[in-house]
């Protein structure tokens, strides 16, 4: 796990060395172990590196790296989980060099020189951003990964090319125009994140997923191509269905997750895992045991407010698989001091509120381990979602209404106070995760005036300030993958649809990114073998009824977890990571948000229309609606910004 940065092309080849270190040093919490530069100058190339050892510690994984004819040049952020059998595959046809070390690097190189660089990421199982340097035809590659764990930024500014893992890197570069895509701006208040392939920054985007691009001096129009696509799995697993049995199903997919996280158990550092108490991390917790004959380190955070706590359910399940388990409780004081630092964490602004528990248990988790597995992606391969099983029986309440009906209806709700609602429900407080009567009420009633299918429904439970189009000022809503339905996967119900769409924007764009700068902030390593691609075919092969039944999500993936854990542990209603962002809102985050939401302030800096904004915020304070997560993403650009006004110096 590292962190790359460089250049292609500028006017001044003599500072390629000094601006690619300090590009590279922008990264030094991705790679506080070594670092490297590689430069061409006849081509005005650079590339950086910061690394963090985890697959041999020794020199001979210093990067960037040379192949063995000394044609390629590597710099690579990442891991391939498979290089020892794709290092037997060429010593089986005479393709191998002299090995000098066994890092994945260097078995990245010489698939690259056997096979080129197409073939070698079809062939690679990982996580991975890689920029490669091809000295013989001057040609410079990027690649990602298929799900888009590792990020990678890049875009022209001026004559410059600029690219890295993270925006700080490319903001460390005097060509550098830190100017705002009021686009981008607009889809992070609508979905808490920036969707790709746009960021935060005009000219800067992110390569998308499973796609490669690739570059010779003075190339600009230049487009990223497919290696692998998840839309196409998705249709050819729906259209060919798994045929087994329910219980041949379980096997299989213990086999398959089994395998998964066997491969992700390879490390020369210490390991763990995020153990949450929910069903995917026990998942992968459980079988990490069962493949281990050490007990395996295990991490959770709780949190003071009991609805939002689920280090109790952690704890039992450690208890049982008998992990070496640690947890750290969180406290409303603890985000506050927290919070100020998120923006330099996350780049560019970011609106997962629970991005603040991940961070906390990033960091304890490195206390004790450089690489730690995580659940992430059970959700949106095995129908993890509380809106998959919701999103139809809301559908068919209302799809007999009239619209002007529709319309009264969500006028009628809104018009209710949140708090009105809740208390003739029995004044529930909520659990993390599970809106509040009133919170439902008012995000149904939002949405009733635009939802005229099962479709749009879908679609407006995952944007937020859907009544307020003009709530960015200066622009329109871009073209992205949500509203391009000519771009959507072909698959027969809306529901696999709303699976495929958060797998290919949501995953991605939210929960990577989340997890990555979490994580990569205390230099930890994160896996996730929820995301083998192998273990992703199959999970869209499963037929519907293998995920949800009897109103029960995850069902086959809970019968695999049923043979390792007790069901009366697991035995419970799905949590999210959440935090209790609405009260803390009203308590400790309160003056710091009224800072950054004064309409004097929102007036001055122009990016915002202020009224819907204030009415929301006061609604909030008033106990009229909790709006917490909505806020929540103007608070985090209005965080950024500040940032940005005060952040412009850089390592030299």
């Amino acid at each position: 796990m590292c962190g790359i940065a460089g250049q292609l092309g500028g006017r001044d080849p003599r500072q390629l060395a000094p601006l690619a270190k300090r590009m590279a040093d922008a990264l030094v919490h991705r790679g506080p172990d070594d670092s490297g530069l590689w430069t061409d100058e006849s081509a005005s190339l650079a590339l950086g590196h910061r690394r963090l050892a985890v697959i041999d510690l020794t020199e001979a994984g210093h990067q960037p790296m040379l192949s063995a004819s000394g044609r390629w040049v590597l710099a690579y952020n990442g891991e391939v989980y498979n290089h020892v059998a794709l290092r037997a595959q060429l010593e089986a046809k005479g393709q191998a060099p002299s090995w000098r070390g066994h890092s994945d690097t260097e078995t990245l190189l010489a698939c690259v020189e056997a096979w080129g660089v197409t073939e070698t990421l079809q062939r690679s199982t990982g996580m991975f951003a890689i920029a490669l340097w091809d000295r013989q035809a001057r040609v410079l590659w990027l690649a990602r990964d298929r799900i888009g764990e590792k990020p990678l930024y890049y875009g022209w500014q001026g004559d410059t090319f600029l690219f890295g893992s993270e925006l700080k890197a490319l903001r460390a570069h005097p060509a550098f125009n830190a100017a705002v895509d009021r686009g981008a701006l607009a889809l992070l208040v609508r979905h808490n994140y920036v969707p790709g392939p746009y960021s935060i920054y005009q000219g800067i985007r992110k390569l998308p997923p499973g796609t490669s691009l690739h570059m010779g001096p003075g190339q600009r129009d230049v487009a990223p191509v497919a290696y692998w696509s998840l839309a196409e799995v998705a249709e050819k697993g729906v259209a060919r269905p798994f045929q087994g049995s329910d219980d041949e199903a379980l096997l299989a997919l213990e086999e398959h997750l089994g395998n998964a996280v066997r491969g992700q158990m390879m490390a020369d550092v210490p390991l763990g895992a995020m153990l949450s108490g929910g069903i995917d991390s026990t998942a992968v917790t459980a079988l990490m045991q069962a493949n281990s004959s050490l007990p395996v380190r295990t991490f959770t955070i709780g949190f003071d407010e009991k609805q939002y706590d689920e280090a109790t359910h952690a704890r039992a399940v450690a208890k049982h698989l008998g992990t070496e388990h640690t947890e750290l409780r969180l406290s409303g004081n603890d985000a506050l001091a927290l919070v100020p630092q998120l923006a330099t964490m996350y780049d560019e602004a970011f609106a997962d509120s629970s991005q603040l528990p991940t961070h906390m248990v990033m960091a304890l988790a490195r206390k004790h381990v450089t690489v730690a597995l995580s659940g992430d992606g059970g959700d949106e391969f095995f129908g993890g979602y509380n809106r998959y099983a919701h999103g139809p029986k809301t559908w068919n309440r209302i799809r007999w209404m009239p619209q002007p009906l529709r319309r009264a209806v969500g006028a009628g709700l809104l018009a209710l106070p949140a708090d009105t609602i809740n208390h003739a429900f029995g004044g529930l407080t909520g659990r993390a995760g599970i809106a509040l009567p009133g919170d439902k009420a008012h995000k149904l009633g939002a949405r009733l005036n635009h939802v005229r299918s099962a479709d749009d429904l879908n679609i407006s439970l995952v944007s937020e300030w859907s009544e307020y189009p003009g709530l960015v000022l200066g622009t329109d809503m871009p073209a992205n993958l949500l509203d391009d339905r000519s771009r959507w996967p072909t698959l027969p119900d809306s529901v696999q649809r709303m699976m495929a769409l958060d797998a290919l924007s949501y995953l991605p764009d939210d929960i990577m990114v989340k997890v990555d700068r979490a994580a990569m902030a205390v230099s930890l390593e994160t896996r996730a073998p929820f995301l083998d691609h192998s273990l992703i075919q199959f999970a869209w092969s499963l037929p519907m009824h293998m995920k949800l039944r009897n109103g029960q999500s995850k069902w086959l993936l809970r019968r695999l977890v049923d043979r390792h854990i007790p069901p009366a542990l697991m035995n419970r209603p799905k949590m999210g990571f959440g935090i209790p962002l609405d009260q803390w809102l009203r308590g400790p985050l309160r003056e710091w948000a009224e800072n950054l939401l004064s309409e004097e302030r929102l007036l001055r800096e122009g990016y915002f229309d202020p009224k819907p904004i204030r009415k929301s915020w006061l609604r909030h304070q008033s106990g009229q609606a909790s709006s917490g997560y909505r806020l929540w993403s103007v608070l985090m650009f209005q965080s950024w910004l500040e940032n940005e006004s005060t952040s412009k110096d850089f390592p030299a």
